[in-house]
């Protein structure tokens, strides 16, 4: 079965970086569309960035935009979620998501109800 698990968050300061990782199994790695999505307390769900089976398509929040990148690494089944000078309104539990390509076409990478099979969430907290 599709397996996902995040890795990499934890406390930082303003200003500072961080790198997530999701590692995928139970699948072919490269078939499937991935997201990087963040709930931060008594919000909804939101799309942080996302990013195409092959990696040839990307997509970033405005919130997002210019600070983080996102990147994938078929060869060794795992999504990567670069975050640079992380806000306090980072702050949330991240999530991994996969959802299968329709033929080799990922759609509205930003949006949760567009992927099926979500990992446990990693924790990032951006202190001031």
């Amino acid at each position: 079965q599709v397996q996902l698990v995040e890795s990499g968050g934890g406390p930082v300061q303003a200003g500072g970086s961080l790198r997530l990782s999701c590692a995928g199994s139970g699948f072919t790695y490269s078939t499937y569309c991935m997201g990087w999505f963040r709930q931060a307390p008594g919000k909804e769900r939101e799309g942080v960035a996302g990013i195409s089976n092959f990696g040839g398509s990307t997509y970033y929040s405005d919130s997002v935009k210019g600070r983080f990148t996102i990147s994938r690494d078929n060869a060794k089944n795992t999504v990567y979620l670069q975050m640079n000078s992380l806000e306090p309104e980072d702050t949330a539990m991240y999530y991994c998501a996969a959802e299968p390509a329709v033929r080799y076409v990922c759609y509205s990478l930003g949006k949760p109800e567009n992927f099926r099979y979500w990992g446990q969430g990693t924790q990032v907290t951006v202190s001031s």
